[in-house]
């Protein structure tokens, strides 16, 4: 049995879509399809019915997408034990949310280049509907996203939230302290509409019995960021984000009276009995995620009390968080 073939039914019967299936194997979509008409053949029996233009899979194909997910997974691991003397190259690709991109991952990155030689990276940076869908179509490996991808042969791990704060100019706004009060007398800046910092920011005001205020959403943080930078208004970014970009822009969090909702964050990925994401670099993300915010602070601060690093050291004074 031809296992080109059986990975071809896999990945049809897991997206549901030929042309999508025909588009992770990188293949023509008529290749695809005589591939299934190849593996049908020889089991005598019909593995996908096609009527109405959906793919459904027969009683037969049921059975089969049991078989097949082994043949794929036995292939994986005689691959992995014959040729564990040579190191495998490694291609991801990688989605993830700005919050993410700004805060660790290119931490994570660098991590994995050093550890991994043979290391190739495809990265997409895009808003969280985007990449789930893009897991679902198959169309990446691994998405950051704030929330979790859903559907058949998909699997999603919770990472440490991100804790989100006020973001003002470093000499613009120097109160020792901010009330929601204060807040709501300037131009507020966060993530796009609907998107959970822009809901969880209209509903603490509102919480607090104060009208919303001005609430501009943008979809960049480099956007926000320049926007905060030129004086335009008072930012929610992810702290982690902010330490790294304070090192070089006059940027500081705003010490308030009451906290944001942290930014959850969610690896979603498809499970491949085959080809897919070896299960120690799931565990490497999960491991580095979980440390990272930590390591950022403590790394920002030994830059600023570093005189010798290259890097000014921020400028204190007592309305400094």
């Amino acid at each position: 049995m031809n296992l080109r073939f059986v990975e071809a039914f896999y990945w049809v019967a897991s997206l549901k879509s030929m042309s999508r299936a025909a588009e992770k194997l990188f293949i023509t979509q008529s290749a695809m399809s005589s591939r299934i008409a190849a593996l049908e053949e020889e089991l005598g029996a019909l593995l996908l019915d096609r009527r109405d233009r959906q793919i459904r899979l027969t009683v037969a194909g049921s059975r089969f997408l049991v078989y097949a997910e082994r043949l794929l997974a036995m292939q994986r691991e005689i691959k992995s034990e014959m040729g564990s003397a040579t190191a495998r190259a490694l291609s991801l690709r990688l989605g993830a949310i700005e919050s993410v991109l700004h805060s660790w991952l290119i931490e994570w990155v660098q991590h994995m280049r050093q550890t991994q030689p043979g290391f190739e990276l495809e990265l997409t940076v895009e808003t969280t509907p985007v990449l789930v869908e893009q897991v679902r179509r198959g169309t990446l490996d691994l998405a950051f996203a704030a929330l979790p991808a859903a559907g058949d042969g998909l699997r999603s791990r919770a990472l440490p939230p991100m804790e989100m704060v006020f973001v003002g100019h470093r000499e613009l706004h120097r109160k020792r302290r901010y009330a929601l009060a204060d807040l709501a007398a300037l131009e507020l800046l966060t993530f796009q509409r609907g998107s959970q910092p822009h809901v969880a920011l209209i509903d603490l005001f509102r919480r607090a019995g104060l009208q919303p205020p001005r609430v501009h959403t943008i979809s960049s943080i480099s956007a926000m960021v320049q926007l905060v930078e030129g004086g335009f208004g008072v930012a929610t970014l992810p702290r982690a984000a902010v330490m790294r970009l304070a090192e070089r822009l006059p940027l500081k969090p705003l010490p308030c009276e009451v906290a944001l909702t942290p930014l959850p964050v969610h690896l979603s990925y498809r499970h491949d009995p085959g080809n897919g994401v070896p299960a120690d670099v799931i565990e490497a993300v999960l491991a580095f995620a979980g440390a990272a915010p930590a390591a950022a602070r403590a790394t920002a601060a030994a830059r600023r009390a570093d005189n010798g690093s290259g890097v000014a050291p921020k400028r204190r004074t007592r309305a400094d968080p």
